[in-house]
């Protein structure tokens, strides 16, 4: 095993000496903003072969690394038209390799495409675990670990295909955003199914379907005027990378001497990211540690790494027409890699939206992470990252809606949350989350559908994006704790030929089922209309007797949120909501289409909410 992580000697199949077997990225385009690319050319023994291209493209460096299976070839691609040029590879006079090199057409306006905003919602999807639409790519010859639905950690057959198949039951719930966990090849022989251990960053695992699936998908989205957004890992690689199996140089990955593999694991404590009283011990035990045993850990100090990733990146958004990416473990990289690799992406697409994840439970920890935070300025630091998720929101509505009122507890927890909203460079570009693929299911930890609409009620009026986790809707449950993380991914009825429930289709699911997606429905659909909570300023009151009330509100808009939290009726005098009712007297509630005079008092029955449009 030791040899995976050193520069190995291996041997690929080839007949000829010096043999050039692998150039990435295998094509680009011309008229980018940054006309440098960066070529990683692969083959056994490659060291002394000179690259020349044809057709005046110029090559403004070759260099050698330690391993003499590589050349990083740097070409200026500026005032290059789309062609297919000719890349000569020469051993002194004679040329022993050319490889035609495409240079393709944009998009129009591809720089300038549109991102995911707080006008959107964002559903998130397991895709092993979401609908099986082509049995025939549950195993593949070329992938260690084979479809086994028995195993709760194993491959279940879920692809592309089936996600395509349920695009119009995306549609009608209210989604305009979908973001999946990776969905590149991950070939680990056991618990691949996540993609998180990625082994070919420009392949889409055969499991999962092909590069051309992947496009499909994007494709039917936007004719559907929706969203894709990409899991995109920049923190670690899969130990079955190819390139991690036959490292450039040592440099790439942080590899600690003496250890088994050379593998440390990381003491995840990223408060030493920008904590001026830690140690240089711990902080490099967090940022260089790994995040596990089967995921070394990238170098984002080591430029070329950097370069690697960024043009990776850039080429998945231009082939595919990505329009936003959520990025793991965010906070667990080289800080001025990341940031470099974030400022590259959104200069190349002004527009583009990058979601990090940042899972630390204080507020001002999270904003030192959003672009132009003042709180990372007091470091000189900007991570020119769009968006970051909202951690501490999550944390409090995993006790609130269970909590008898108190100073800091209940519906208090909530109101507290957003109190810090003053550390945040832009408020309204955050992710909001009940829970997600490594939380405990939202429906385990409050089982009562009660529960479920008011989280509902704040999750999709609050400031932010909003983000649901597949099945929630239908109130699949799930305990991590008892179970592992099988129990909170499990397969949704439905997406496998002869499930006994289908809860893709009204008739197909049960009277419970159908309550849950009727009210994410009916919300969904009518949030998708109101500017205020796309993009309203919010006004709230500290919550009383359990029960908080907010406003988000434009110049032409206004709406009222009521979550009743207690367990019993609440009667609300109006009189101490008159800045936020700014002389509106009636108001129409939008689940239940009722009218409410709003010139006194307000009756909120137990454990309910109101969602008022004010008129």
């Amino acid at each position: 095993m030791k040899k995976i992580f050193t520069i190995s000697s291996i041997v690929f199949s080839s007949i000829f000496y010096s043999q050039v077997q692998k150039i990435e990225p295998a094509f680009w385009w011309s008229g980018m903003k940054n006309p440098e690319l960066q070529l990683l050319v692969y083959g056994k023994d490659i060291q002394n072969l000179q690259p020349e291209f044809s057709n005046g493209i110029k090559i403004k460096e070759v260099k050698k690394v330690e391993n003499p299976n590589y050349l990083f070839v740097t070409i200026d691609t500026n005032g290059v038209q789309p062609q297919k040029a000719k890349l000569n590879f020469k051993n002194g006079n004679k040329t022993v390799k050319t490889i035609h090199y495409e240079f393709k057409q944009r998009q129009q306006n591809s720089a300038n495409r549109d991102s995911y905003t707080s006008s959107d919602v964002m559903y998130l999807i397991m895709p092993d675990r979401f609908a099986n639409g082509n049995p025939k790519n549950d195993s593949t010859p070329d992938t260690a670990e084979k479809a086994d639905r028995t195993k709760t950690g194993g491959r279940h057959g879920g692809d592309i295909a089936g996600i395509v198949k349920n695009l119009d039951y995306l549609q009608e719930l209210g989604i305009t955003t979908l973001w999946n966990t990776p969905l590149l090849e991950d070939n680990e022989p056991g618990f691949s199914y996540h993609g998180y251990a990625q082994s070919d960053y420009y392949k889409i695992d055969p499991r999962y379907g092909t590069n051309e699936d992947y496009k499909n998908l994007a494709d039917e989205l936007h004719k559907r005027k929706m969203k894709l957004v990409m899991d995109y890992v920049t923190n670690h690689w899969g130990s079955k990378s190819w390139i991690i199996k036959d490292l450039p140089s040592k440099d790439w990955i942080h590899y600690w001497e003496g250890q088994e593999n050379g593998f440390k694991r990381s003491n995840y404590k990223m408060t030493t990211q920008f904590d001026i009283n830690a140690s240089k011990v711990d902080a490099a035990d967090c940022m260089d540690g790994w995040f596990d045993t089967t995921m070394p850990d990238m170098n984002q100090s080591n430029p070329m790494v950097v370069t690697y990733m960024a043009q990776n990146a850039i080429w998945w958004i231009e082939y595919a027409g990505l329009d936003g990416f959520r990025v793991d473990t965010y906070s667990y990289n080289d800080k001025k890699g990341i940031a470099d690799w974030t400022k590259r992406i959104t200069d190349e697409y002004p527009k583009f939206n990058i979601v990090g994840e940042v899972w630390m439970q204080d507020p001002a920890h999270m904003a030192y992470w959003q672009k132009d935070s003042k709180i990372g300025a007091i470091e000189n630091f900007n991570s020119y990252l769009p968006s970051v998720m909202d951690f501490s929101l999550y944390d409090a509505i995993g006790q609130a809606f269970k909590e008898e009122p108190g100073w800091n507890s209940g519906m208090q927890r909530v109101y507290g949350n957003f109190t810090n909203d003053f550390l945040y460079p832009d408020i309204n570009n955050i992710l909001v989350f009940a829970e997600n693929h490594d939380t405990n299911r939202f429906n385990q930890i409050y089982p009562k559908i009660e529960d479920y609409k008011l989280a509902m009620s704040l999750i999709l009026t609050v400031r932010g994006i909003p983000q649901l986790y597949y099945g929630s809707e239908i109130g699949m449950a799930g305990d991590k704790n008892n179970g592992g993380d099988g129990e909170i991914r499990k397969d949704f009825p439905g997406g496998w030929a002869g499930d006994a429930n289908n809860a893709f289709t009204k008739s197909g699911r049960i009277a419970s089922q159908n309550e849950y997606f009727d009210y994410t429905k009916k919300l969904l659909n009518w949030r998708k209309t109101n500017e205020a909570v796309h993009f309203g300023k919010t006004l709230h009151y500290i919550p009383n007797n359990n029960v908080y009330v907010y406003f988000r509100y434009t110049d032409s808009k206004r709406v009222m949120v009521v979550i009743n939290n207690n367990k019993e009726t609440q009667n609300l005098d109006l009189k101490r909501f008159s800045e936020g009712l700014n002389n509106f007297t009636k108001g129409r509630d939008i689940i239940s289409d009722k009218d409410f005079d709003l010139k006194t008092n307000l009756s909120v029955p137990a454990k309910s909410s109101l969602i008022l449009e004010l008129k």
